[in-house]
């Protein structure tokens, strides 16, 4: 085949990226097939003196990408999903949504950010999305680290902002005191993602990236605007050539899960003014999709909700909730306790719970102060932002393995894991990290009180909070108990003793499963 065909695009440093990864991945899938693309202006891009929230008509970014398609100047055109209305002409059809990106939303902080929380000064944070203003402010107030006192958090401050990603991050690079200047912006992370894919946008990135602080956002805390991270192709309907070209290019579980979440905008009405985040992922094939809302619909009712399937059988009365049942107490291991202030500057940590960081050591809390740290999930970020540490992001309780695709993105420019990567964690958990540098800063007393050993004895339903609680409990449980746990380093445990478990999202969807909450 000898084909050429055009693609329009909006001329923005990103939508000129994306379009021409998608030229790219056209041009292999279909041998004989060359990709132009065609710079088109938008109103959206014209106008930037407007808030989002005060915009008319529905294709603010799309509606001259839309003629352009229409009158045969261009052959498709490749928009942002998250982009475009429900709404679409009849005379175009979605032909492709390609593989999507990571759809987390990220803080950048710019350089001096620390030193403006430990005076207590009020963080600026650029976002034009009232989504972003109903749920980050709340989650960055107790995840920036407490460098004033444990019991004050940070002060944030949203503000409105408008332009391409670019100009966005190129404010928190402005002199304080300029009127321009903020303390951080939110951004979506499949941008950088695919800026930094990108020659031009990997050079602008670079320069812009220098010094600043990452954050990236809990999808349980903070989702994002429905298909973000996913990629949306059109050709006119009546175009089988291209339709057939572009086809190649689909994937089904992306189309699955952005399905999910733009239902939500049919059934209450959104856009670009909807105040909640909705994000579908899969986490773990045991565990299935996780479907993730947050924020205030449009009757001004708050939202906070969790949707997925549980296990079809019904629970037993009887049950035994492991994380409400903690040993003792936890003893430092002081060799490995020290061995934290040898951790290499800028190093990549993963602190799998806040009781790793030793009580105390000004000079362990000095070393990691210097690292990239990375945790569990946002109970130990907070504690660990209580002791004055600044956490880039976590694992959202759904195991190490989760995690392991956003560190790896490029853009972080992260250690290489995980042969650069110090791990922290108690004695008994560390031959489940045979890969890496493992620190075990402490170790768990084994002492359970009597009235957990005899609930374990009779119970039919058991949730196990760790690995180590099951090689310390397992001989008291009754043969025909189930037993359940997350989707993370425990359950592989389970699964090597032979056990078949039930794997949940997270403890609390165990307890409403079992009718505890």
């Amino acid at each position: 085949m000898n084909k050429k065909i055009k693609i329009g695009t909006r001329k923005s440093l990103l939508a000129w990226a994306q379009s021409g990864q998608v030229a790219r991945e056209i041009e292999r899938l279909n041998p004989g097939v060359s990709v132009e693309l065609v710079g088109i202006e938008t109103r959206g891009d014209r106008i930037q003196d407007v808030s989002l929230r005060e915009v008319n008509g529905k294709e603010f970014f799309v509606a001259e990408l839309d003629e352009a398609l229409g009158s045969g100047q261009v052959d498709l055109c490749v928009h942002s999903m998250k982009d475009l209305s429900l709404d679409r002409p009849a005379a175009f059809t979605l032909a492709a949504i390609p593989r999507r990106a990571n759809p987390r939303d990220v803080v950048l902080f710019g350089p001096g950010v620390e030193r403006k929380i430990a005076v207590g000064k009020t963080l600026k944070i650029g976002t034009s999305s009232p989504r972003r203003l109903e749920n980050i402010p709340a989650f960055l107030r107790r995840a920036l680290p407490r460098l004033e006192s444990p019991d004050l958090e940070a002060k944030v401050e949203l503000v409105e902002i408008r332009g391409n990603v670019n100009t966005r991050l190129s404010r928190v690079h402005e002199p304080e005191g300029s009127d321009r200047a903020l303390d951080g912006v939110v951004l979506a992370f499949a941008g950088l993602i695919r800026l930094w894919a990108d020659t031009p946008g990997r050079a602008e990135l670079t320069r812009l990236l220098e010094g600043v602080r990452w954050m990236v956002l809990p999808l349980r805390e903070c989702p994002a605007a429905p298909a973000q991270g996913a990629l949306a192709i059109e050709c006119r309907a009546n175009d089988a050539e291209t339709r057939a070209i572009l086809g190649k290019l689909h994937d089904p579980e992306t189309e699955k899960f952005v399905a999910r979440e733009r239902k939500l905008l049919a059934d209450w009405g959104g856009g670009c003014h909807q105040a909640f985040g909705a994000t579908c992922v899969s986490p773990n094939p045991a565990v299935g999709p996780l479907l993730f809302i947050r924020g205030r619909m449009p009757d001004g009712k708050r939202v906070d909700e969790l949707q997925w399937a549980a296990p079809p059988e019904k629970p037993d009365v009887l049950i035994w909730d492991g994380p409400k049942w903690r040993p003792s107490g936890a003893l430092e291991n002081e060799a490995d306790a020290e061995a934290i202030e040898k951790i290499p500057p800028k190093g990549g940590v993963f602190i799998a719970h806040a009781r790793a960081v030793p009580a105390g050591r000004a000079e362990s809390m000095a070393a990691l102060s210097g690292a990239r740290i990375w945790v569990s999930g946002t109970a130990s970020w907070e504690r660990l932002a209580k002791k004055g540490l600044w956490v880039e992001g976590c694992a959202e309780g759904l195991g190490f393995e989760f995690l392991r695709a956003t560190i790896e993105e490029p853009v972080l420019r992260l250690a290489a894991y995980p042969r650069d990567w110090t791990i922290l964690t108690h004695e008994a958990a560390v031959g489940d990290w045979a890969e890496s540098r493992v620190l075990a800063t402490y170790r768990l007393e084994a002492c359970y009180p009597e009235a957990a050993i005899h609930a374990l004895h009779s119970a039919r339903e058991i949730f196990w909070g760790s690995g180590s609680q099951f090689d310390e409990l397992k001989s008291g449980v009754r043969a025909d108990a189930r037993h359940a746990c997350g989707p993370g380093k425990t359950a592989k445990k389970l699964r090597n003793e032979g056990i078949s478990p039930f794997i949940f999202p997270s403890v609390e969807e165990w307890r409403k499963w079992t009718k505890q909450s």
